[in-house]
């Protein structure tokens, strides 16, 4: 449920309260009992936390470092199959009949 923050345009007294989405906004301030109240909007921040974000989407050098050790990984996975593909084949053993 979120939380919805209220203040009264009568008294000054601001307050928050949980409700939910399909409830109505709440008009009766709980101080002097006038139906005053107003809801307040404030911006919401959204961080992207976890193993499943690209390292841009969160700027912390946890995000950073593991987005480093993922490309170190791709490159040696490179090396590793360029240098087993340059190897020449064993050749077969003939048998004479």
């Amino acid at each position: 449920m979120p939380l919805y923050s209220y203040r009264c345009d009568n008294c000054g007294v601001q307050f928050e309260q949980r409700q939910h989405f399909t409830d109505a906004p709440l008009t009766h301030c709980p101080e002097c009992g006038e139906e005053a109240l107003r809801k307040l909007f404030q911006p919401v921040g959204v961080v992207f936390k976890g193993s499943g974000f690209y390292a841009t989407d969160h700027r912390s050098p946890s995000g950073q470092s593991s987005a480093k050790k993922a490309e170190k990984a791709e490159k040696a996975d490179k090396a590793e199959s360029t240098s087993a593909a340059s190897e020449p084949a064993p050749a077969k053993a003939e048998t004479g009949s």
